[in-house]
């Protein structure tokens, strides 16, 4: 049975090649005692500025393992059970609306059952969407059907490509698996906070695609679900782009945060939605060489990656919090409206995070209280009123109105600098947002300038509006993943309100496919 070892650890430029003699000098053995060797996480120490640490957790096997104490960083690897997926027969009216993370995985997690699909996304496939969006970038031209939000991988498809997740859920290991399979760097199974990059993840969306239809998956471009059509009560058809219909018994329903049609179509329905918090707020850009002095020191190895950070802070008082979301080292902030008349910004960064710029969200909480009505829609409506603002204080064609973060703050006047495209326009971004978003982003920077000293800037500059951080609306089901007011109606991922990034979205696709798998498999006599 092989071992686990934690904590071994390596100075910023030594080669991983190093690990294993290391590993046999820490147990007092021979190398050539060591059979099996594998890496199996790798993370940054940096507590100690002028120490800092490569951690490595390791797995290996011995010879003869008799001469081993297990204890301490040291430990044995109980072998995880194998994952069963009984082979069912394929059955009609399966059903995927969306190709982002969620949809794409329910579709990999259906397809080891041996069932098949048929897979709508209301988007474009990734080559010509990301044509589209370059041509917005450059241009201002903006496709309501085809941009940063809709289309073939999601809104994760122009993002970092991060894979981390505070989900402990054991199918983790699979969807990293699945990815690197797929064409992601190999890495992203050890490293303690993997990313993809938005460069590497349009090559594994388009393999996931052509793996999926080569296992007889149906995937239709440019076709939104456009309405669910009921017989006695029970899902039978959905409609698409507003023309035909096609049938169904079991909707997998993965539409991304940004479906705002669709919610509404549901809501219209009779389709049980709530009103779920969310977050707004603005994005923040330093220097990166900046945040790399601040987390690693002023004489940091060169060899360390571009660096991260993640900051939090609540006032009691008022039960709002302030946080950084979707932070992206050596990144840029793009355009990420999907509305005509709308500005929105978000975060992006390749695989080689090699941009002069870092960048983040700085959001802060609200909810129904800050509402104009007690709609299950009314966070979409805050949301949009939040997007023409920014869009009317930019001046049209899609600027984005900015500020420098001294200004903000009312330190003084500060640099702005933004690597946003397709460009910025000087603004007094409390104008945009509410009093109490204002007020919590304030008070917020200043505690994240007590946690990373240099925070607060004149190299700083803030963008907005950011307001595309989760679903504002959560779709309601039962234990079986089924809407509870709707069976046959499957909501996943993000955009129905159970999951939050690239890995969290996945693992929810994957529930849904487990559930309707198992219900498959009752009907089928297979127990």
């Amino acid at each position: 049975m092989p071992f686990l070892l934690r904590n071994l650890t390596l100075n910023p430029g030594d080669p991983e090649s190093a690990l294993r003699p290391l590993l046999a000098k820490k147990l007092g053995i021979p190398e050539s005692e060591i059979v099996s060797f594998t890496l199996v996480r790798k993370g940054i120490d940096a507590r100690k500025k002028g120490a800092i640490k490569l951690v490595h957790t390791v797995e290996f096997s011995l010879r003869d393992e008799t001469r081993l104490a297990v204890g301490g960083d040291l430990s044995r690897v109980e072998p995880a059970p194998p994952v069963a997926f009984p082979k069912l027969s394929p059955v009609p009216g399966l059903v995927i609306a969306g190709m982002g993370p969620a949809g794409l995985f329910a579709a990999l997690r259906l397809a080891e059952y041996g069932l098949t699909a048929t897979i709508l996304e209301r988007g474009r496939d990734v080559d010509q969407r990301n044509r589209d969006v370059a041509r917005f970038w450059r241009e201002g031209t903006l496709l309501p059907e085809s941009n940063v939000q809709f289309g073939e991988g999601g809104a994760g498809t122009f993002s970092d490509g991060k894979l981390t997740t505070r989900v402990k859920d054991p199918n983790c290991g699979w969807v990293l698996a699945k990815l690197a399979g797929f064409g992601a760097p190999p890495e992203i199974l050890y490293q303690a906070k993997p990313h993809i990059g938005t460069d590497r993840l349009r090559t594994v969306v388009k393999g996931i695609r052509e793996s999926l239809i080569s296992a007889g998956f149906q995937v239709l471009f440019d076709s939104r679900f456009s309405d669910l059509v009921l017989r006695d009560g029970n899902l039978a058809a959905i409609e698409i782009n507003g023309e035909y219909e096609l049938p169904c018994r079991a909707l997998v329903l993965a539409p991304g945060h940004s479906a705002r049609d669709t919610y509404a179509m549901l809501y219209e329905r009779g389709v049980a939605v709530e009103a779920k918090p969310f977050a707004v707020g603005l994005r923040v850009e330093h220097p990166q060489p900046l945040i790399d002095a601040i987390q690693y020191g002023a004489k940091a190895p060169p060899s360390l990656p571009p660096a991260e950070y993640a900051l939090a802070y609540n006032n009691e008082a008022t039960g709002r919090s302030a946080y950084s979301f979707c932070m992206c080292p050596g990144g840029v902030v793009v355009a990420a409206a999907s509305e005509e008349g709308g500005v929105v910004v978000n975060g992006m960064s390749g695989y080689r995070r090699n941009s002069p710029w870092a960048n983040s969200a700085l959001v802060a909480t609200v909810g129904p209280r800050d509402f104009e009505s007690d709609s299950p829609l009314a966070g979409i409506a805050f949301q949009r009123m939040l997007e023409q603002r920014a869009y009317r204080a930019g001046g049209g064609g899609y600027l984005a109105p900015a500020e420098s973060l001294l200004s903000f703050l009312k330190r003084g006047k500060g640099k702005l600098a933004s690597s946003y495209r397709p460009g910025v326009v000087e603004y007094d971004l409390a104008r945009l947002l509410p009093q109490p978003v204002v007020s919590t982003l304030r008070e917020g920077i200043v505690s994240f300038d007590r946690k990373m000293r240099g925070f607060i800037t004149e190299d700083a500059t803030l963008t907005g509006v950011e307001t595309r951080t989760s679903a504002p609306v959560r779709i309601p089901r039962g234990s079986d993943f089924q809407s509870v007011s709707h069976p046959g109606l499957y909501p996943a991922g993000e955009g129905a309100g159970y999951a939050g990034g690239i890995m969290s979205a996945a693992l929810d696709g994957i529930r849904v496919a487990d559930a309707i798998a198992l219900r498959i498999r009752q009907e089928q006599g297979l127990g």
